[in-house]
């Protein structure tokens, strides 16, 4: 049985780990300097408050000494929302997660808070200790809906970007770790697979934390990222890799499809396109002309098994493909000859990509 439980934030928490640091003094401190509030409470014998930063303190209007030592009832402030007559008191007790917007009444003037409550968990799912987290929300329903707004497309959407990539990240060397410890070739190749496609999806999160044009990508430069996280996961002695890429920014609904068929070709070709050869050479080319994008992914190997097509139907990588089609009107080609090798060809018109990406920022 794992000892590790889930606690808020983005990964499990260790309660033994997590005691210790509560416990001192340098963890304390850096609490203290966060941007966020943050008290805890034990929960055995009785739940008492054991620590307020000094941002909850700030927001709640009151010292250390009126809150740690004591009970939730200490902390003043009531639900916001007409019609909720939730005390904040008693709703981070009662409620987990994010638990609603409560004004605070201070000394220095009235503040809206939006509020998270949770609890970590020892390794028999018995809860030992309560978080709970404040932010400072906007006064007015109009004020909230604006900030919420401004956040979303600023702020609040990096984020979001920044942990479902990190997220992403993780599970891909979870499962790359799991496939180096398959029993068998076909389960690590499943593994392989799934974990290169769960890259390129890392891969786009991170394009679009950088990029500051709302849902587009650089095609070209995140074909590239997903070639050489491919190149490095599957390097092969005496297989190189050419590329030839124009850099242009499309919609995120065209890139992440194109990035998954990208990702699965070359991965199908350092896998297979050369089996019983010393070596190849394995060309991406991501161009742009007057008719619009085409991506090519092709090989100098074996082609093919006789009988064999690309994608295969009701496999991932002809749902992949159709979602391709669907989004950016994409037409796929696929040669294959024994002995000579196999290219795989995206084209989709201009028109069509600008048009995915008009629609997505009309719709934001």
């Amino acid at each position: 049985m794992s000892n590790e439980i889930t606690g808020p934030g983005d990964g499990p928490v260790d309660p033994v780990a997590f005691a210790e640091a509560m416990e001192g003094n340098r963890f304390k401190q850096f609490l203290d300097h966060i941007p966020v509030a943050v008290a805890v409470s034990e929960l055995q014998p009785s739940e008492i408050v054991t620590y307020a930063n000094l941002e909850f303190q700030r927001l709640t209007g009151r010292a250390a000494p009126e809150i740690e030592g004591k009970s939730w009832r200490s902390l003043p402030g009531i639900a916001s929302l007409e019609g909720d007559e939730r005390l904040l008191r008693d709703a981070v007790q009662d409620d987990s997660e994010y638990i609603g917007v409560f004004t605070i009444e201070r000394d220095a003037g009235r503040i809206n808070v939006d509020v998270w409550s949770n609890t970590i968990e020892d390794e028999t799912g018995e809860p030992i200790y309560r978080l709970v987290a404040l932010g400072c929300a906007p006064a007015s329903a109009e004020e909230r809906d604006a900030a919420a707004t401004a956040l979303h497309k600023d702020i609040l959407l990096k984020e979001l970007q920044h942990r479902v990539k990190n997220n992403l990240q993780m599970i891909t060397a979870l499962i790359r770790l799991e496939a180096r410890n398959a029993s068998n070739d076909d389960k690590k190749g499943q593994f392989d697979q799934l974990a290169g496609r769960i890259n390129a999806l890392a891969v786009l999160y991170d394009a679009l934390s950088r990029d500051k044009s709302d849902n587009q990508v650089d095609l070209g430069a995140y074909l590239g990222q997903i070639a050489s996280a491919v190149m490095q996961a599957h390097a092969t002695e005496g297989i190189r890799l050419d590329t030839r890429i124009d850099t242009r920014p499309v919609s995120i609904n065209v890139a992440m499809p194109a990035g998954l068929v990208v990702n699965e070709v070359l991965t199908n070709a350092l896998k297979h396109a050369f089996a019983g050869r010393d070596g190849g050479i394995i060309e991406l080319h991501s161009v742009i002309d007057d008719a619009g994008y085409h991506v090519t992914v092709s090989d100098n190997g074996v082609g093919l098994p006789s009988g064999v097509t690309w994608p295969q139907p009701g496999k991932l990588g002809a749902l992949i493909a159709q979602s391709l089609k669907q989004n950016a009107a994409a037409r796929i080609t696929v040669e294959s000859a024994m002995g000579t090798g196999t290219a795989v060809t995206l084209s989709f018109d201009r028109p069509a990509a600008a048009a995915a990406t008009e629609a997505e920022i009309a719709a934001e």
